[in-house]
């Protein structure tokens, strides 16, 4: 297994530095080739890259880029704000049930998935959702109007959307760590909207004269000071807003479910405080030189001193829950899961359902083809991952996953 001492290391032959915390050979070749042109554009002051590192569109997931006074919005991805939430419940790993189907069902019933929606927005008045961190919905909403005029007609399928866990490596999961404590835990983002907002600026951003010559126009930048890149900030913001009200309005009806099943045993589930870390945005950070940059994590979260984050793997191989060392070696990041091995094509092309069964043996989830591409099997091996950057994390609690919904 890796020791903490081998990272970072430098990736050879790129042009801003680039600091891995994974080894380049184990690396595949194209996603190497992607950092090295992520870090020859002119405005990029440094890279880096996390051990969950894999090839993106654009640019590579598992990556942390800092700017000075420009951004790209295929650093960021088209999933604009996804991030994870978790809370720990009341409940012990004796009090489940030995069979968790029924929960399962319960919580697909009560939280779209893969293209579903909501019929109306959810009452998140009803849901405790109206105070707080999450009040102002309707000065939120009113900030629709306010977005690229290309997605002006989206609003009913946003509002729709919200609270809605959508497909691929999402998931909704009931977990328990090694004191036998009961955690929910949920991965999601900013649904088709936040798609839509970015599509529509990386198509903009292409077309700008500064960025016809890159060595990728997938790595087409806004530059500060100009009202392109002062629109693109405007929708990204309100679009990691609207992934973070996506997950609290998910979290709580997940709650509401188990809580409502637990009932009807007899027992009565409290929740702790939640924690939140979002892993596709940008934010504006400054070293401790005095260095001011727009800093892009792509598959990456913020893992500054005493700052809980989620990492989790895959279907089957629980998560861990975490606490920042505050490594400014690393802008202060860590990854955001384990990480793929395999593409989802290639997954599907390498494993089959009886391949997904057995690895996912002991979890209450699907197991039929229209997840296979999730297979633990196409995901790096999650714990040589938390090794690889023990100096950027350190461990609070493993989850184990007992019940997983995907889309």
């Amino acid at each position: 297994m890796t020791t903490t001492h081998d990272f970072p290391v430098a990736l050879p032959g790129a042009r801003a530095e680039t600091l891995m915390w994974a080894h380049p050979h184990e690396v595949e070749p194209a996603a190497l080739d992607q950092l090295r042109n992520i870090s020859r554009l002119p405005w990029v002051h440094g890279v880096r890259v996390m051990p969950d590192v894999h090839l993106g569109k654009g640019a590579t997931v598992g990556s942390v880029v800092a700017m000075r006074d420009a951004v790209s919005p295929a650093a960021v991805g088209v999933d604009i704000g996804c991030g994870m939430q978790a809370a720990r419940t009341s409940l012990t790993a004796a009090d489940l049930p030995d069979d968790l189907h029924r929960l399962r069902l319960a919580v697909e019933a009560a939280i779209p998935v893969g293209f579903a929606s909501h019929d109306a927005a959810p009452h998140v008045q009803r849901l405790g959702l109206d105070h707080g961190r999450f009040a102002g919905w309707s000065s939120f909403w009113d900030g629709f109007g306010s977005l690229h005029e290309g997605v002006q007609d989206r609003e009913r399928r946003a509002r729709q959307q919200m609270g809605t866990l959508g497909g691929g490596n999402h998931f909704l999961e009931l977990t328990v760590d090694d004191d036998g404590q009961v955690w929910l835990m949920l991965h999601s983002g900013s649904r088709n909207i936040g798609k839509e907002i970015a599509e529509r600026h990386i198509s903009e951003a292409k077309g700008l004269e500064h960025n016809l010559d890159l060595p990728d126009r997938d790595l087409a930048v806004f530059l500060g000071g100009t009202p392109q890149m002062d629109a693109y900030l405007r929708d990204l913001t309100w679009a990691q807003e609207y992934a973070a009200r996506n997950r609290a309005v998910m979290m709580a009806l997940f709650q509401q479910v188990v809580a409502a099943e637990f009932a009807e045993l007899g027992l009565t589930v409290g929740f702790d405080e939640q924690i939140s870390a979002h892993h596709n945005y940008v934010a504006r950070e400054t070293l401790s030189d005095g260095t001011e940059l727009i800093v892009t994590r792509k598959g990456a979260i913020r893992a500054g001193a005493g700052e809980y984050g989620l990492i989790p793997g895959s279907m089957g191989t629980g998560s861990y829950v975490v606490t920042g060392l505050g490594n400014e070696a690393s802008y202060w990041s860590a990854s955001h899961g384990a990480g793929r091995t395999m593409s989802r094509s290639q997954a599907k092309r390498t494993f089959t359902v009886e391949d997904l069964a057995a690895q996912t043996a002991g979890v209450e989830c699907r197991k039929d083809a229209g997840v296979v591409d999730e297979i633990p099997g196409a995901y790096k091996d999650l714990d040589a991952v938390i090794e690889a950057q023990a100096d950027l994390v350190e461990v609070v609690a493993r989850l184990t996953t007992l019940m997983c919904v995907k889309g």
